[in-house]
């Protein structure tokens, strides 16, 4: 999903719903929708937001976390400043933490089914 893949990158980055909002000129309420999957994104829009993320449209489409990785490491350590890495640091430590969150919602939502399901076999 492109939303998603948008997501992520704007994570990376260290960018906020707002900030990008703002810049596709939408409020943030109507970013997070694109974000989350609920409204498509038009293709003149996913152009402004691939401006912004100074990357290929292609490559917003293609985007997968290791073609990210590998691009990331092709820049070298001196073109980017320590606060850089901070931020990509604590941007994949983010995700993380999003993913974990996300494996416990569903490890309880798959017990809470396991129950119901439980209940209805007595």
């Amino acid at each position: 999903m492109i939303g998603e893949k948008i997501r992520k990158i704007r994570i990376i980055r260290g960018y906020s719903q707002e900030y990008i909002a703002d810049l596709l000129e939408i409020s943030q309420s109507a970013y997070s929708d694109i974000e989350r999957g609920k409204t498509k994104i038009n293709l003149e829009r996913l152009r402004k937001v691939a401006l912004i993320f100074e990357l290929d449209v292609n490559y917003i489409i293609d985007f997968s976390e290791s073609q990210f990785l590998t691009r990331t490491t092709e820049i070298s350590s001196k073109e980017m400043d320590s606060n850089e890495k901070r931020i990509i640091i604590e941007s994949f430590n983010l995700e993380r933490e999003l993913y974990k969150e996300q494996i416990a919602n569903l490890k309880n939502e798959i017990a809470y089914l396991r129950s119901k399901l439980d209940k209805n076999k007595l």
